[in-house]
Parts: C-alpha cells; sequence; structure tokens
C-alpha cells in the first residue's frame, strides 16, 4: 500500500514539508508515481513512526538517522540495537540531570517563599 504525503501528513499531524524535510534528510525514500507526486510505503511510515518516537525522547535527527541506517545496514537489528541502547543511555543520564536540577530549583523556590510568607507574618502583614 502506498500512502500520498498529504496522508501522511494528516496521520501525523504535521507539515508536507516537515515530510519532506525529512526526504532531503535521506530519512524516508518514497517512490515516484509516472506523474511525478511521492508515493509512500509501510516502510516509510514505520520510519516516520520512528523519527517522531526518537523526536519526542528527545533524540537529535542525526542520531535517528545513524539508528536507521545501523538498520540497514544489519537487517538482524543487533547494531541498531546496541546503538539506539548508547543514545537511550546518553539520554537518560541527561534526563536524570534535568530532573535533579529542577528539583533543586524547586527546594529553592518553596524555601524562598516560606521565608517571604515568615518575613509578613513576622511584620503582622498576614496571619
Amino acid at each position: 500500500m502506498n500512502y500520498s504525503i498529504s496522508q501522511l501528513a494528516k496521520d501525523f499531524n504535521v507539515t508536507t514539508r516537515t515530510i519532506r524535510y525529512y526526504e532531503e534528510l535521506e530519512l524516508l525514500h518514497p517512490d515516484r508515481s509516472d506523474s511525478g507526486r511521492r508515493l509512500y510505503s509501510k516502510r516509510d511510515v514505520t520510519r516516520l513512526k520512528l523519527i517522531f518516537r526518537g523526536k519526542r525522547f528527545g533524540f537529535t535527527l542525526e542520531e535517528i538517522r545513524e539508528m536507521i541506517q545501523l538498520f540497514d545496514q544489519d537487517r538482524s537489528g543487533r547494531k541498531q540495537l546496541e546503538r539506539t541502547i548508547q543514545y537511550g543511555n546518553m539520554r537518560i543520564k541527561e534526563v536524570t540531570h534535568f530532573i535533579q536540577e529542577l528539583e533543586d530549583m524547586k527546594f529553592e523556590m518553596e524555601t524562598l517563599r516560606d521565608e517571604f510568607i515568615k518575613k509578613l507574618q513576622n511584620s503582622g502583614e498576614i496571619e
């Protein structure tokens, strides 16, 4: 089954320009009809799913491209999985660090808020 660019754009809730951009980056490889229309295969749909999942998890397009190309080079998927695990571990580390920064910020904000409340209470402004 083939899909048009407008079908994919609608299904993935993106613009056709986004899909053409992924094609320019050689992440997608649609066939062409006799009239020159792009015809996307189930393989392209699967790749789009991987691209959007990767973006959701914070992977760069270059990292996503590498993971996709590894599958093309090794159909067993082993190299792709190994590299995905490496990228995943790096991303988990980044997310963990970011969570810690947010928790520290929250603690600082709560501490300042509590100090300000005490100042107001001590001055008789609030009860």
